[in-house]
């Protein structure tokens, strides 16, 4: 199991699920009907900057912000809550990859267009703005982050294996999964124990989102046998074909002992692991880089602000929303938690182009600005989670137990095919 940043925050490791919710439920929250003027915001550690949260109560002061931090699976939590008609939060945050998942229960959350969203879109990512809105028009979430995916690698043992070490050079060099992956053979032969890849899925998801279809499309239809996921999962079985993939588990111990030693000098990862990686090995700090994305750019992860229906004052509401979410308390929210703005014009602030000395001084933002400039914008489903389910599973079946992958593919596509048909998605 991958323990990222954000994989902690999934599993409720960060903060007590018991401690938030009884908090709450102390008074934090306001059941309908209520005298009172709080306004509580839910989020999960990391969701958004502390101290421009803490900044916000001071400055809002016609109501009492009450910002509570949600632990645990912060989606069936705040589902549970809203099914329940009490405690429901004001505001309260989305996870990107939920999205889709809320999107059928848009009227469960105020349309933030009649709020005045529409005079702000032009200060926000097209992409991510659009990811908001749901089919019947609605906006339901209003764009916190963004997950630009680049390339993480040890210039030191790039250097090592003769390959480049500048991230302009190294951008050029592999900007295709080919060029990558002979990169990585090189890599092997010239620096024994060392892989490019620490698993399969990793070339898989990125291609996938590096198009701009899923597994299902607009008119509820089945695509994951389609060539957009076909030639990913071609890419995948490639990468394990040459030997270009470690056995060892990222965010482990041995993981963290590989990458510290070198024998994992290359990453594919979202702008917030950057936060991952300094705290898995910092005793590298100087030696990592960032390139561009194989094959162009893609996005993993990113979040929002949603109004609920139980907000007595959405007004207000989107008043802390919109100040929370300007391009300056974007800059700060990437500066705090490595949470990647939305806002296009954060990328020109002077904090975000302070050099990184755990990047050996490089300015970061000259990577992933353009790489969440070009996001293709792709369709997501309510569907698409357990449908592409089946497919991960067979996957890692593959690298693990050494499953055909031919096998495995059919597999999977029988599994989707069952799930496909119990969802009435055809």
């Amino acid at each position: 199991m991958h323990l990222s940043r954000r994989g902690l925050l999934r599993a409720g490791l960060a903060t007590s699920a018991v401690a938030a919710l009884g908090s709450t439920a102390a008074g934090c929250a306001v059941p309908r009907g209520s005298s009172g003027r709080d306004m509580t915001l839910w989020y999960w550690t990391g969701g958004l900057s502390d101290k421009v949260v803490a900044k916000a109560g001071s400055r809002f002061t016609d109501v009492a912000l009450k910002p509570v931090q949600i632990g645990g699976y912060f989606r069936s939590k705040l589902l549970t809550t809203m099914a329940g008609h009490a405690f429901v939060p004001d505001i309260t945050g989305l996870k990107g990859e939920d999205m889709a998942s809320y999107l059928p229960n848009a009227d469960q959350f105020v349309d933030l267009r009649t709020l005045g969203a529409d005079r702000l879109k032009d200060q926000y990512l097209p992409w991510k703005w659009e990811q908001g809105i749901a089919p019947d028009g609605r906006m339901v979430g209003f764009p916190i982050d963004t997950g630009p995916v680049v390339h993480y690698y040890r210039a030191d043992v790039f250097d090592k294996a003769g390959l480049p070490t500048e991230p302009v050079e190294v951008s050029a060099a592999t900007d295709t999964w080919e060029k990558y992956f002979t990169a990585g053979e090189q890599l092997k032969k010239r620096v024994p124990g060392a892989f490019l890849l620490v698993d399969p899925l990793t070339v898989f998801w990125n291609a996938v989102n590096q198009g701009t279809r899923r597994f299902v499309d607009k008119d509820r239809h089945f695509i994951g046998d389609q060539n957009h996921v076909t030639d990913a999962w071609d890419l995948a079985i490639e990468a394990r074909r040459r030997g270009l993939i470690s056995q060892v588990v990222s965010g482990t111990p041995d993981g963290n002992a590989a990458m510290e030693q070198g024998r994992l000098p290359s990453q594919l990862n979202a702008s917030w692991a950057a936060g991952d990686l300094k705290l898995a090995v910092p005793r590298t700090k100087g030696k990592w880089r960032v390139a561009a994305m194989p094959g162009g750019p893609a996005n993993n992860g990113g979040s929002f602000l949603a109004v609920t229906m139980a907000c007595r004052e959405p007004e207000q509401a989107f008043a802390i929303i919109t100040w929370l979410l300007n391009a300056d308390n974007q800059t700060r929210g990437f500066v705090d938690a490595s949470l990647f703005p939305s806002t296009p014009a954060s990328y020109a602030q002077k904090a975000m182009r302070d050099p990184d000395p755990f990047f050996g001084g490089q300015i970061t933002i000259d990577v992933f600005g353009p790489a969440a400039e070009r996001i293709p914008v792709a369709f997501n489903s309510p569907y698409d989670v357990p449908l592409q389910q089946p497919v991960s599973d067979e996957l890692t079946k593959v690298h693990t137990l050494g499953k055909d992958p031919d096998r495995a593919w059919k597999d999977a596509m029988s599994k989707c095919r069952r799930i496909a048909e119990h969802l009435g998605v055809s």
